[in-house]
């Protein structure tokens, strides 16, 4: 840096750009100092939500340095060039090995001779996946039954799924033609997952197959899958030759779940339970940018041939399975050093305190007397509340989501899905980097909170 840039570095406000708007529709005629450019871009985001306070996202906002420099080594890599980055193709394989193992694969099942998977962009790509899936081994078995399946007057695929699905799968249905069929929420009732007789009831010869929530976003409830494949089962004994498979969203759960107690078999441990996703930028631990996907079989029944296409790599063929394209590899890097970094123990150690967390939030969210807890926090790290019946207040949640705000807090308030829309909920997601010091901060600004809004 010569002493002209070492000035500008000490007196940046002096610059021409510090006394100008910053630019937005057109771009500046001129270079400017990269000093310059870095404060203003630091002082534009000044008011953007602190990630520490952030109980909003389910996204990882915080990783270790060690994983940082790893990543940031990565970032001029394109994970899609398998020849380029053989090291980084064959981490990504890596990875969806020990997700799979994770997930229920027998320990004598090999990646990718017997089961098959690939990393995505985050978990919205890995559902496309799973949800093509299940629409293109649809169409082979309708048409061996003899279903004209271009006759969508009578043959159009439908996907059921229950009403607190994330958007991606409203979008998959979209772009490929498929019906969705809801099954929104009892309304007056304390279930906030899937119906199950009520899923059952719009299965029909043109059903792909029923995505199973393993962690609905808006409250924390899981659908019951070990049940749901009881049902499946007992439906495909008796439709041999159209038998439906379930594809489990587990977008923040499957990094969760297979470390912590209480949960029942939900993943390839049942056997009608075809493929499975997960965000890596949730409970994996990784920034933003990385999901997966995983089959159970490596074989064309769960993921035909029209999904895969071959890619030379290190002198062989292999499939590529991905919508994306060009990407940088640097969380697919991030990823691989969580997992062989924190190990088994690791993550069971940060999962078992993220609960330990999510337990003492939930006990002082009702200890105020205001609240009656949906979700505790003793099976998924999530905190819904609303209202006990017959609290008298003159405020309401939206009220203590701005109030917490001026704490720095972000804490959403929103309506039920589908059915339940007139109820009015509040949530706390607890991830990795929420320590019990954190915890014991919110708590005494959730205290101020509601004496401003008692007062106000």
């Amino acid at each position: 840096m010569d002493k002209k840039d070492q000035a500008l570095e000490q007196n940046w406000l002096g610059s021409v750009e510090a006394g100008e708007d910053l630019p937005d529709q057109e771009m500046p005629e001129n270079a400017m100092n990269p000093t310059v450019a870095k404060q203003l871009i630091e002082h534009f985001r000044l008011d953007e939500a602190k990630a520490d306070q952030n109980l909003t996202t389910f996204c990882t906002t915080q990783m270790e340095p060690e994983a940082d420099e790893l990543m940031k080594q990565a970032m001029n890599t394109n994970a899609i060039d398998k020849t380029e980055y053989p090291k980084t193709a064959a981490m990504a394989d890596r990875c969806v090995a020990m997700i799979g193992h994770m997930w229920g694969i027998p320990e004598n099942e090999k990646f990718p001779e017997d089961f098959i998977g690939t990393s995505t962009v985050g978990s919205s790509e890995a559902c496309m996946l799973g949800g093509l899936g299940m629409l293109f081994t649809w169409k082979h078995r309708a048409k061996a039954a003899g279903i004209n399946i271009n006759d969508l007057d009578h043959h159009k695929p439908n996907l059921i799924i229950g009403s607190g699905y994330q958007v991606v799968w409203q979008k998959f249905c979209t772009y490929w033609n498929v019906e969705m069929r809801q099954v929104p929420l009892k309304k007056g009732s304390d279930e906030l997952n899937l119906n199950i007789d009520e899923a059952m009831k719009l299965v029909d010869e043109n059903t792909i197959g029923i995505v199973a929530i393993f962690g609905i976003t808006y409250t924390g409830a899981v659908d019951d899958i070990q049940a749901l494949d009881k049902r499946v089962s007992e439906y495909n004994e008796d439709h041999p030759t159209l038998p439906i498979r379930i594809h489990v969203d587990s977008a923040y759960n499957g990094f969760f779940a297979p470390w912590v107690s209480g949960f029942e078999p939900w993943d390839f441990r049942l056997k009608n339970v075809a493929s499975i996703n997960v965000s890596g930028h949730k409970y994996g631990m990784v920034y933003p940018g990385i999901g997966w996907v995983v089959w159970r079989k490596n074989t064309y029944d769960y993921l035909p041939k029209e999904l895969r296409f071959s890619v030379k790599y290190l002198g062989k063929t292999v499939d590529s399975i991905a919508i994306n394209f060009s990407r940088s590899g640097s969380n697919i890097v991030g990823q691989y050093y969580n997992l062989i970094r924190f190990g088994k123990a690791g993550y069971r150690a940060c999962m078992e305190n993220v609960r330990k967390v999510s337990e003492k939030l939930s006990k002082a969210i009702t200890d105020t007397g205001y609240f009656e807890v949906i979700t505790d926090g003793s099976e998924l790290p999530i905190i819904t509340w609303k209202f006990k019946p017959g609290v008298d207040v003159k405020w309401n949640l939206y009220d203590v989501q701005d109030a917490l705000k001026m704490f720095g807090w972000q804490v959403p308030a929103y309506p039920l899905p589908k059915n339940r829309e007139d109820e009015i909920v509040q949530r706390i997601v607890v991830r990795p980097g929420m320590d019990m010091t954190i915890a014991n901060d919110f708590i005494a600004d959730f205290g101020h909170a509601l004496d401003y809004v008692n007062h106000k």
